[in-house]
Parts: C-alpha cells; sequence; structure tokens
C-alpha cells in the first residue's frame, strides 16, 4: 500500500481506535461515494447542454442515476461483506426476513421493476389507475407520482393536486393508458332535437362539423392503426366521424362520435358545440328538444289517420 495510506490508517487506530481493516473499508467507501457525486455532476452538465428534449432528458438522467447506484450498492457490498459469494449468502438471510417485515415497500419496488420492465406507462402519459387519473410527471423505485385530472373539475382539466401513488397499484388495480398504443381516444356528445324538427338534416349537419374537429385525417389515421395493431390486436371498424340516431322521451337524438386528442377532449367538445349552436339557429326547421310539459289533443293532432272520432267513446268496454 502506499506510505499515504498506511499514514492514514495508523492515524484512524492511534486518534479514532479504529482497526485499520476497519478503516481501510471506510476510505474505500468514501471514494466510492466521492467519484458517484462527482460523475453524477460531471454527466448532468453535459446532459444539460446536449438534449433539448425534457422528457428524454429525463429519462436518461434517471436511467444513469439507476446505474450508477447500483455500481455504488455492489461496490460497497463487496467493500463490507467480501466476495460475491459472502456477500450474496448474507443477502439471501436478510432479504428472506425484510419480505415478511417490510411487505409494502418490497411489493413497491417489484412494482417498479414491473413498470420499468412492461412499461405500462411511462413519464408523460395519462392514466386512470384506482380511482386516480392524471398525467405521470416522475418514477421512483417505490412510486410514481402524477398531476390530477377531473375529480371536481369537469371533463379532463387538471386540479393542480400532486398525487404519489405507490408502485405496488399495479398488481391490484388494472391500468388504463390514454396515449400509448393508440394515441387517440373516441368521444362522444349526444344533441337531442324535437321530433318536429328536420332531423335528417341536423344529422347531415353534424356530420360536417365532426369531420371538421375530428383529430385524425386521411393518410394520419392510417398510420396510427398500423402502428398499434403491430403492437395489439386491434380492429377499428370506424376511424371517420360518425353519427348515430336513437329516439329518447322528448325528441331524436343524434350522438356524434369523433376521434379526439386525449389532452383536448374538452376544448374539442366545446368547439363542436359551438359550431351546432351556430349551425341550428341559421335552419328553423331544426330545433334542440329539451323536457317541456305539453297537452296533446288527439282529435285535432297528429296523423290525420291515428285522430280520434269526435264523440265517439274510446273507452275500452
Amino acid at each position: 500500500m502506499p506510505a499515504w495510506w498506511m499514514r492514514i490508517t495508523d492515524w484512524g487506530q492511534n486518534a479514532l481506535g479504529i482497526s485499520p481493516h476497519m478503516m481501510e473499508r471506510l476510505l474505500w467507501s468514501a471514494i466510492i461515494w466521492v467519484g458517484y457525486l462527482a460523475a453524477r455532476a460531471i454527466f448532468s452538465a453535459i446532459l444539460h447542454r446536449r438534449a433539448t428534449d425534457v422528457t428524454r432528458k429525463y429519462v436518461i438522467a434517471k436511467s444513469v442515476n439507476y446505474v450508477l447506484g447500483g455500481v455504488v450498492i455492489v461496490a460497497s457490498l463487496i467493500i463490507w461483506f467480501g466476495n460475491i459469494t459472502g456477500w450474496a449468502a448474507y443477502l439471501g438471510i436478510l432479504s428472506a426476513g425484510l419480505a415478511i417485515a417490510l411487505q409494502d415497500p418490497v411489493t413497491n419496488f417489484a412494482g417498479w421493476l414491473f413498470i420499468a420492465i412492461r412499461k405500462p406507462f411511462g413519464v408523460g402519459d395519462r392514466i386512470h389507475i384506482g380511482d386516480h387519473r392524471g398525467d405521470v410527471i416522475d418514477m421512483r423505485l417505490f412510486q410514481f407520482t402524477l398531476i390530477e385530472i377531473g375529480n371536481w373539475v369537469d371533463a379532463d382539466q387538471s386540479t393542480g393536486r400532486i398525487i404519489h401513488i405507490p408502485n405496488g397499484w399495479v398488481f391490484k388495480f388494472s391500468t388504463a393508458n390514454y396515449t400509448r398504443g393508440f394515441n387517440f381516444i373516441w368521444n362522444e356528445l349526444p344533441i337531442t332535437v324535437t321530433f318536429e324538427s328536420n332531423w335528417e338534416k341536423a344529422k347531415q349537419i353534424l356530420g360536417e362539423i365532426a369531420e371538421t374537429h375530428s383529430a385524425l385525417k386521411g393518410q394520419q389515421a392510417q398510420d396510427e392503426v398500423r402502428k398499434a395493431a403491430r403492437r395489439y390486436l386491434v380492429y377499428f371498424q370506424h376511424l371517420t366521424p360518425i353519427v348515430w340516431t336513437s329516439v329518447a322521451d322528448v325528441g331524436v337524438t343524434l350522438t356524434v362520435r369523433y376521434i379526439c386528442d386525449p389532452r383536448k377532449r374538452r376544448s374539442s367538445a366545446a368547439a363542436i358545440w359551438e359550431d351546432v349552436l351556430h349551425a341550428f339557429a341559421e335552419n328553423p326547421d331544426i330545433d334542440f328538444a329539451y323536457p317541456t310539459t305539453r297537452f296533446y289533443n288527439n282529435v285535432d293532432e297528429g296523423k290525420p289517420d291515428a285522430r280520434a272520432t269526435p264523440g265517439r267513446d274510446s273507452r275500452p268496454m
């Protein structure tokens, strides 16, 4: 060993009462941690200058931190517990006890491994897990973080709250991903017109408006379908907007179904409603239906062949 190393170990033994072997372990541990901090700082500076995309920068920084942290852990185990065989046996005994005493942290760590390998979602994705919905803004060993949407705020708008969710939830609750696989969602707007309205004309108007605001058009739609089909067994019959017809108590319901960006569902719905209001205002033969009280005279109203005959007792015998 170098002379300066021997002087440090001798000083530790004489001044602090630490054996040379223990002092050597402490020195190597300190060197490892200093090297870890230096490597992390250097890499962060390089990444800050080279990377421009925020999401890519976050993912790379997290990955490097995990790698450096793993190297520090393995090196520390070798320093303190000897060769791989020695500390592997120690870890086997220790992990068996920790698995029982620390069940939730172990489950959360297993959840992190599942998320890292299977990738049901990543940073930037919009997901729904359990009772919570939001955009993933951070992922750690034991929890991931969402910025919440919905709740008391109507539609898919942010509430501003930050929610920390244990990674183990991926084993307990189903996870819905708004943005991975097929990067769009379907939205539906039911619009009801009166029975007296020209509902066929209204249906045509709604189809034209929906076509204007659809997120998928032409080749882009086909590319997205092929991309989703390569990973999942999916089949989309209707990608273009469509208007479905049904009958409600107060009139004819025309349901507009169209594709939109998951983060623009509310804005696209608002734009469609504004166009519908303007279009129906320009057509006097189309009117919105809403719950009303109506007195119907069967003698004077309705189809001629279905009217009641005045003076005839129509009560059953």
